[in-house]
């Protein structure tokens, strides 16, 4: 089974993330929107668009979606079989979160690395 195939997003916190957003607009040219990120759409060799996109978000330090993590980042990786692959980590001894998620946007599960980063794991919708 393949794990992962591309990373989904990259999320982080700031104690003043409006700040931080004008920073990184500012000086690294990140179109930050009303919510908080970017979108980053993905293209082959030749510069091409294709199906695909790598979010990046800067949320408030108070937030709890790194929980139960206590880091200020958490990578969103892509995979294509959420289920097999949380099966996979669960039977390796790997500390996989109880809580799955299944919405419009795709499946989405969670595992815990040695450091106690929270990973987060998504599968796309069906064509994306």
């Amino acid at each position: 089974m393949k794990r992962v195939t591309g990373i989904g997003g990259i999320f982080f916190s700031a104690r003043d993330p409006g700040a931080l957003h004008a920073w990184y607009k500012r000086h690294l040219g990140i179109d930050v929107q009303k919510w908080g990120g970017a979108a980053f759409k993905w293209a082959d060799e030749a510069g091409n668009p294709v199906k695909g996109t790598t979010a990046w978000l800067i949320g408030p330090a108070d937030g709890k979606h790194f929980a139960p993590s206590t880091s200020t980042f958490m990578v969103n990786y892509r995979v294509d079989d959420l289920i097999g692959l949380l099966q996979a980590l669960r039977s390796e001894g790997c500390n996989v979160l109880d809580k799955m998620d299944d919405s419009e946007y795709g499946k989405f599960g969670w595992v815990m690395d040695p450091e106690g980063n929270k990973v987060e794991l998504w599968q796309p919708p069906a064509g994306q």
